[in-house]
């Protein structure tokens, strides 16, 4: 066995410990700073293929003319030039009639703006609808958006702005500290002399090269999403929602034409005798027009033109949010309930009527008619007459009830009677016999 001679000992210490600083060194920056990006969430949206799959480096996304189809190399994007790193994302949900032809629309609208569709996701049916993932330039974001919303109505809109500046900032100098760690080491391995020294470089080295390859395809991430906003449209099949809302109302008086409507609601209670105006509200609750208006009320015999106009238009067509309110006077007679029945016929934006039929409401509403006072009718005697006999059979029932204990008694009383009458006749036998011996 050969022993190592001085030189190659010395060599072997001066190696040892360069790569001992070189480690030290980096694993204040490059150790550190992986193991912070490792535990640090990423707010930002990474860029996805088709397939949602993260893309972290390589070639940048195709641009499809289509949906689907025809892919070109897309334009290099340009960072909005106001000295911050920001990620927009906005999440779009827009009902339309055809959710096919909507979805070439808006890819039309993103590519006149020099964007692409990022990923699509249709799904037909009778329930159809189309999830497209757009990427936009950031200074296109807001005019992408407006012009999407015209495709059809906007149900839900979701706007985000990160700004990543100080991430950015941050992987770019720990990336400047990692590379410098390697350089070192690459320097190191170099210089080794044996072995166990190379092994041991090498080892080190791997480690560091996988930090800064994974420092970089973070930053390149958060650059990607920077440099272009992303946008999800979700276009959903819009379905006709027809909603028709009555109130019934009133209040005492009828003299101006129910200026005062609405009234009270609930119920009302009111003079025998007197007026009152009733209040009807229709509402066109729904997202769908309304034609073919109809009121009726077989309790009070009315019609939609026995009504008076207070408020709105009774237009043809009731549409969506609007409001119309009418009036009808009437004289108290009787206590009563309303039965007020309102129907449509839901329409689509060529006036068409709808298939399903038609929608009602039906509402009712409570007219209490009060006695006022004054001299006596027959319907007064009559009640007093019932009231009369009422309290006589009470008073029958009340007598009935105490004599039923006293029956039990009777027995009682009938043999405690006849003792004492035959305890007298007993005792008149004696005198008289007495008085017989005596004489």
């Amino acid at each position: 066995m050969k022993r190592a001679t001085p030189l190659k000992l010395t060599s072997g210490f001066i190696v040892l410990a360069l790569l001992v600083a070189a480690c030290g060194s980096a694993d204040d920056g490059a150790t550190d700073t992986t193991e912070a990006v490792y535990s640090t969430t990423t707010a930002a949206f990474a860029t996805e293929d088709a397939d949602g799959r993260a893309i972290t480096g390589g070639e940048p996304p195709k641009v499809f003319d289509t949906l689907g189809s025809g892919a070109i190399a897309p334009v290099v994007a340009q960072t909005v030039n106001i000295g911050r790193d920001i990620i927009f994302r906005a999440d779009l949900v827009v009902a339309v009639t055809d959710v096919a032809a909507a979805g070439i629309e808006a890819t039309g609208i993103i590519e006149a703006l020099g964007g692409f569709v990022f990923g699509q996701q249709t799904t037909g049916g009778p329930e159809a609808y189309s999830v497209l993932t757009f990427k936009v330039f950031p200074e296109d974001f807001q005019k992408a958006l407006t012009r999407l919303g015209s495709i059809g109505e906007v149900r839900t809109q979701n706007i985000s702005a990160d700004d990543v500046t100080e991430r950015v900032v941050d992987l770019k100098s720990r990336i400047n500290t990692a590379e410098a760690s390697v350089e070192r080491l690459r320097a190191l391995l170099a210089e080794a002399g044996d072995i166990t020294t190379i092994a041991q470089v090498e080892n080190q080295l791997l480690e560091r090269e996988t930090q800064l390859e994974t420092l970089r395809g973070q930053l390149r991430t958060l650059e990607d999403a920077v440099s272009l906003a992303t946008i999800t449209l979700t276009l959903t099949e819009a379905q006709a929602r027809p909603s028709l809302s009555v109130l019934v109302s009133a209040y005492p008086g009828a003299d101006d034409e129910g200026q005062s409507c609405p009234g009270n609601g609930g119920g009302l209670d009111v003079d025998e005798g007197s007026d009152y105006t009733l209040c009807v509200t229709i509402y066109n609750s729904g997202d769908t027009r309304l034609g073919d208006l109809a009121m009726t009320d077989t309790i009070l015999g009315i019609e939609l033109d026995d009504m008076n106009l207070v408020w709105g238009e009774l237009t043809p067509i009731l549409e969506p949010g609007q409001e119309v309110i009418l009036s009808a006077e009437f004289v108290a007679e009787r206590d009563l309930r309303t039965r007020t029945r309102v129907t449509a016929t839901p329409l689509d934006a060529d006036g068409v009527p709808l298939p399903g039929g038609t929608v009602s409401t039906i509402e009712q509403f409570i007219v209490n008619s009060v006695d006022p006072g004054g001299l006596p009718g027959f319907g007064d005697g009559l009640e007093a007459s019932i009231g009369l006999l009422g309290a006589i059979g009470s008073l029958l029932i009340l007598g009935v009830g105490a004599v039923i204990p006293l029956l039990v008694l009777a027995p009682f009383a009938w043999a405690g009677a006849r003792w004492l009458r035959n305890r007298r006749e007993d005792e008149a036998i004696v005198d008289d016999a007495g008085e017989a011996v005596t004489a």
